[in-house]
Parts: C-alpha cells; sequence; structure tokens
C-alpha cells in the first residue's frame, strides 16, 4: 500500500513538472512570435523661414547731457522733481542773477557813453568838412577827426559786444534742460557756490532723452564676415545700408515681444576683444527701458530660404552627436546623425543636413525602436493577402466549433 501511494506521488509531481515545461516552451513560443514595436513617423516638413541671431547687450540713450553751470555764482533754487520729465527748454535751476543784472547796466551805460562820442565825432567831421573846402583848417586837422570818428565808431561795437555778454550771462542763470528726457539727481542744493568756468564748471544734474532709446550689443568676428557674404550675395540686407529689423526681451519676458531697427555698425573691430559693435533703435513712449537695462536681442541672420524642419523631440543624443531615427523601406530602424540649427517657436527643429526630405522620421515611440530591429508603423494596414489568410482562418476556427 505504502509502495502504491509513493509511486502515485512521483508521478504527481513528473506530470506538474512537465506542465511546467510545457508552459515555458508555450511562453517562448508566444514572446517569439510578437509583432515588432508601433511607432509613429513622418516626413521632415518644408517651410520658407527666416534665420536670426541673438546677441545680449544694454540700453543707452540717444542723447545724455550733463547740466553745467556756464556762470559763477550762488545757486538760488531748482525748479524740477528728481526723476521727472522734463521738456526742452524747461527752468531747472536759477543761479543769483543780481550780480549780471549790474554787469548788464554797467555795459548799457558804457554803450551810451560810447554812442555820445562817436556823435560827437561825426559833428566834429562833419564841420571839418566845411572848413576844408573853405581851407580853413588843415589837411593834417581834418585827418585827425576822420580818425576820430573812426575810433567812436570801433568803440560803439566794442561797448555792444559787451553789453551782449553781459545779457548773455544774466541768461545762463537761468539754467534750462537742453534736450527733452528723465532728468536725474541734483548734484548741488540750493546755496551752494557752483563754477562756470569751463571744462571745471560744476555738474548740476544730468538729463536722458527716452524716446527713443538705443540699444548697443557686440558681435564676433565670424557673424561680421557672414553678414559681409551674405550682403555681398544679396540674401541679406547689410544693417549699414537697409535698417534691418530686430526683436527684444526683457530679464523678466519669455518672448522676444519689442520690436526695432538697426541704426548703426560700427567701423571697425575692436583689438581687445575681437568684436563690432552694433545699435538698435527702440520707440520707448511708457519710458520702459532706461540706460544700463540688460535685454537680449535678436537680429535678422539670414534671407529667407527653404528649410527641412522636423520635431525637437524627435532629436536623440548619441555622446556628442545628435541623431534622429528613421525607418528605410523594409521598416527597420536607422539612426542618422544630423546637423541641427534653431529651433523654431512651434518647437520644430532646423535640420541643416544628413536625412533626405523623402526619410520617415520616427517622432512617435522612440523609447521602443532600437537600430537595426523592425519596427511596425502606426497606421499600416496588413498586406491584402494577410487579410484573406486571416479571414480564411477565422472561418475554419469557428467550422471546427
Amino acid at each position: 500500500m505504502m509502495k502504491q501511494l509513493r509511486s502515485s506521488h512521483v508521478v504527481y509531481w513528473l506530470t506538474a513538472l512537465m506542465a511546467l515545461a510545457l508552459a515555458g516552451c508555450s511562453g517562448s513560443q508566444g514572446e517569439g512570435d510578437a509583432p515588432p514595436p508601433e511607432v509613429t513617423v513622418s516626413n521632415p516638413e518644408i517651410r520658407t523661414i527666416t534665420d536670426w541671431d541673438e546677441y545680449t547687450g544694454q540700453f543707452d540713450a540717444v542723447e545724455g547731457v550733463e547740466v553745467r553751470a556756464r556762470v559763477s555764482g550762488y545757486l538760488v533754487q531748482s525748479h524740477f522733481r528728481e526723476g521727472a520729465l522734463v521738456r526742452r527748454g524747461q527752468l531747472l535751476f536759477t543761479i543769483d542773477p543780481r550780480p549780471f543784472q549790474a554787469e548788464v547796466a554797467r555795459a548799457e551805460a558804457d554803450l551810451q557813453a560810447a554812442l555820445t562820442r562817436r556823435d560827437l565825432a561825426q559833428a566834429d567831421l562833419g564841420r571839418a568838412e566845411y572848413l576844408l573846402e573853405e581851407e580853413a583848417i588843415s589837411k593834417e586837422e581834418f585827418d585827425s577827426r576822420t580818425q576820430a570818428r573812426r575810433e567812436t565808431i570801433a568803440a560803439v561795437a566794442a561797448a555792444e559786444a559787451t553789453l551782449r555778454q553781459a545779457k548773455l550771462d544774466l541768461g545762463f542763470t537761468r539754467v534750462t534742460s537742453p534736450i527733452a528726457g528723465r532728468v536725474g539727481a541734483r548734484e548741488v542744493t540750493s546755496g551752494n557756490l557752483v563754477s562756470g568756468s569751463g571744462a571745471q564748471s560744476t555738474i548740476l544734474t544730468t538729463v536722458f532723452a527716452l524716446d527713443p532709446i538705443e540699444f548697443i550689443f557686440t558681435a564676433d568676428e565670424a557673424a561680421y564676415l557672414k553678414y559681409r557674404r551674405q550682403a555681398r550675395e544679396g540674401t541679406r540686407p547689410s544693417s549699414r545700408d537697409i535698417a534691418n529689423p530686430v526683436m527684444l526681451r526683457l530679464q523678466d519676458e519669455e518672448e522676444f515681444v519689442h520690436s526695432g531697427r538697426m541704426s548703426f555698425v560700427d567701423n571697425a573691430i575692436d583689438t581687445q576683444t575681437g568684436t563690432v559693435e552694433g545699435r538698435a533703435l527702440f520707440d520707448n513712449p511708457d519710458g520702459l527701458f532706461i540706460p544700463g537695462m540688460f535685454g537680449r536681442l535678436r537680429l535678422l541672420g539670414s534671407g529667407e530660404y527653404d528649410a527641412m524642419l522636423v520635431p525637437d523631440e524627435a532629436i536623440l543624443s548619441d555622446q556628442s552627436n545628435k541623431i534622429v531615427m528613421i525607418v528605410d523601406s523594409d521598416n527597420v530602424v536607422q539612426a542618422r546623425p544630423v546637423e541641427l540649427g534653431r529651433v523654431l517657436d512651434d518647437g520644430m527643429r532646423v535640420i541643416q543636413g544628413g536625412i533626405e526630405k523623402g526619410d520617415r522620421v520616427i517622432t512617435g515611440g522612440l523609447m521602443r525602436a532600437r537600430p537595426g530591429n523592425p519596427v511596425t508603423i502606426a497606421g499600416d494596414k496588413p498586406p491584402p493577402e494577410e487579410n484573406a489568410k486571416s479571414e480564411d482562418d477565422a472561418a475554419e476556427m469557428a467550422a471546427a466549433q
């Protein structure tokens, strides 16, 4: 009885092991028959685009003035709020005008004295002319009176010039803004003595014109050569000849939303930095841009051309190389090294070389695609004969049941 139990126990375990082995073989066979992974493909898009180059730079005022005293004296009053917008000719400071008013009065008196002497010399010369005709005076006396009249005329001219200078100095006691813009801080407060002696004259404040405003940036020698060759070939006009368009974004902006135009390209390359300076002009009616502010500028980098585009997510990295996966005519995956251009605003990447416009680029299911392995293209239908065979198999199974 015990032997019979052991024998049946062994048979039971042998049967179980065989079932497991058959299940393993069945699973392996199922895995071998699994279809190739499915991927999504698309052909490169051909689109007419324009390249843009980006540079970092700073804003600077088109016009900036250091407002200085032009005459020496005591500062009486300031007439502006620091940091405010001022008009051209607006009164900013007053220097004590009383000494200059007195100088104007003295110059006017000197002029009147000179005019009196001139009139007297003119009368003397008239009498001398009459007496000379009557031979009542000598020729020498007549020449002396003629010379005296000329001297008084010159004295009148000198007195008039002195009066003009005195009036000019009196006008300089009213310090006005030479340009329209935003005024800076007061450098001197009321009651202080200011100097108006040439280059050493006292700086009272500054005024910067803000509308329009310039954006200054530098480009390297390679970029300069590229632009010059494009201008020579006629594919992109030089910014020296044409106000090429530019776009700009500020530090807290993600998009290039401010439009402007090129206004200047320097005539020499800086020997220390190897760069050439460029300037762009931007309208600034609301005063958003101020001198010294940083920004990122996008400059027209080429003329229009037909570019080959693929979605940026289709680009993979293979160490230092950039590649895309394509599916050949046998539905086998191949890796193609590509030369990349810029990314467009809609997420499409410019491909400058490595693929053709008829290639099928994998854009979906990249994690399942392996170079050298077959794949199934999403949306592809099986050949007609396969469809017929599948229908026949289904019919036979139905009949057997």
